[in-house]
């Protein structure tokens, strides 16, 4: 049994016929929760999933992923989410770096994803046509449906490698190369980001949170289902989080703290018909993007509620919140429980409101990250971007600076590294997918922000023969998940 099942088990115990879970039109209590949840660790244990084995999770936010998340808990085994849109080479690569003892997909998942079978280069490195695979980890040893369900669990025979933590769940991010780098949590880190955030946004077993981002996100699974899970909250999940759904789901289940995304906010604010929550307290969070002062003020003159920018990485968990809604350009003071500390590229000291490298040290901090490449150690002796130092900071990636009130801004990042709606994208991985295909003789990614749709990928190709913008398209998306692929396409004689 791991924290999860753990704080699950009290809730029941404290709380049992109250809701838990709310999904649709549908919700369990955390009696109704407990019992699934105990139904499906039976049926792990009778498939052969161990304790300390990893079983990875490839569901959008649907009822059955915190069932199962919980289930597998029980048994002591790690939770692995992975994005259901992640492309094919991305798949491989996250096969490559995880040893998965089982993977449970919905229909036409993992197992009826069509094969990419493209060698794993660097991001950013011309990458081989397509080609007969020479080898395939995930090529399952056999497949079965769950019970009363059309999830399908594919099973693995892997060896699991020497590591150092035994973590309880495993978030997938970025590398600066643009690469899947999981994120190896131990319980001593779940405990901790289940505490900061409670403590920091006033959480208890009445607040009601809706998760307007994905869980199998850090985001979305720290400010939502940990917190809830650890306080005994009601947590609303939806898996249509457009604008319309997310502002009627506010209403009718009185929602008391959304974390939600700067362009998810921007869409609320020009809902025609809104009218004010009339919510008091209402602890609604934007993160993964920079918050606009425009969309905030729309926001709060449409809903009467002041959003709350907020700092937070897969790596690091909550690193400050703006929890007097006072200056939305910034991500707040530094959350109690967690350090920030500013210094030059080599290291050296910066002063007040001066643009210096992100280093956060804090218990939610991961202690290890595992990728499908072995990143060489610097020859300079400096500490890589995602490493930690002999003091355990550890070096964000990101670029801030803090004025003299002890404010954090954040100001770019020290890679290509860029967000769009609060997942990482290295624009140097998307150069190398253009100019992988045959037409194409160089490209330039870019994220613009479209007033309509709001953070975009798009791209400047100087092509090598003639081509149609779909065609490179078409090319992109089956080799990057959906948020990487360029929406628009401009042909140029050379690039600037």
């Amino acid at each position: 049994m791991t924290l999860l099942y753990e704080w699950l088990d009290r809730a029941t115990t404290d709380s049992g016929n109250a809701k838990a879970l709310v999904y649709r039109d549908n919700y369990l209590s955390w009696r109704g929760l407990r019992h699934r949840v105990d139904r499906r660790a039976q049926e792990f244990q009778s498939m052969g999933i161990k304790s300390g084995e990893w079983v990875g999770l490839m569901l959008g936010n649907v009822a059955d992923f915190v069932i199962l998340a919980l289930g597998l808990s029980k048994i002591g085994a790690a939770v692995v989410p992975i994005d259901p849109t992640t492309s094919s080479r991305e798949f491989e690569l996250v096969m490559d770096t995880v040893p998965l003892r089982a993977l449970i997909t919905r229909p036409r998942g993992a197992d009826g994803r069509e094969s990419q079978p493209l060698e794993p280069v660097r991001a950013g490195a011309p990458r081989p046509p397509t080609q007969p695979p020479t080898r395939r980890q995930d090529v399952p040893e056999s497949r079965r449906r769950l019970q009363s369900t059309l999830l399908t669990c594919s099973m693995f025979r892997r060896p699991m490698p020497a590591l150092d933590v035994r973590p309880e769940v495993v978030m997938f991010t970025a590398d600066s190369a643009g690469d899947p780098k999981a994120v190896l949590r131990s319980r001593k880190n779940l405990e901790a980001q289940a505490e900061i955030l409670s403590r920091a946004l006033e959480i208890d077993k009445d607040t009601k949170i809706l998760t307007a981002v994905p869980l199998f996100h850090a985001y979305g699974w720290d400010f939502g289902f940990l917190t809830a899970l650890r306080q005994g909250a009601t947590l609303n999940i939806e898996e249509e989080l457009s604008a319309k759904r997310v502002s009627k789901i506010l209403r009718e289940q009185d929602v008391d703290v959304l974390p939600g995304t700067p362009t998810l906010f921007a869409g609320l604010g020009k809902m025609p018909v809104a009218k004010p929550l009339r919510k008091k307290g209402a602890r609604y969070l934007a993160a993964g993007g920079r918050l606009e002062e425009s969309i905030a003020e729309a926001f709060r003159e449409r809903y009467g509620v002041k959003l709350m920018s907020a700092y937070h990485t897969t790596e690091t968990g909550a690193v400050a919140i703006d929890l007097q809604s006072k200056v939305p350009e910034s991500v707040g003071k530094v959350l109690d429980g967690m350090e920030v500390r500013l210094t030059g590229p080599d290291g050296g000291k910066v002063g007040a409101n001066e643009r210096g490298v992100v280093w956060v040290r804090g218990p939610s901090v991961a202690e290890r990250s595992i990728g499908p490449y072995q990143i060489p150690p610097s020859k300079s002796g400096r500490v890589p971007i995602g490493g930690r130092d002999a003091d355990g900071w550890f070096r964000t990636g990101d670029l801030a600076r803090i004025d003299k009130s002890g404010r954090l801004y954040l100001d770019g990042r020290e890679d290509d590294l860029v967000k769009v709606d609060g997942k990482r994208v290295a624009l140097g991985e998307v150069e190398g997918c253009l100019e992988s295909f045959p037409k194409v003789k160089q490209a330039q990614a870019l994220v613009i922000t479209d007033p309509l749709g709001g953070p975009m990928v798009v791209a400047k190709v100087v092509a090598a023969a003639k081509c149609q913008a779909e065609e490179i398209i078409d090319h992109c998306a089956k080799n990057l998940a959906p948020y990487k692929v360029p929406r628009r396409i401009e042909f140029c004689e050379r690039l600037g």
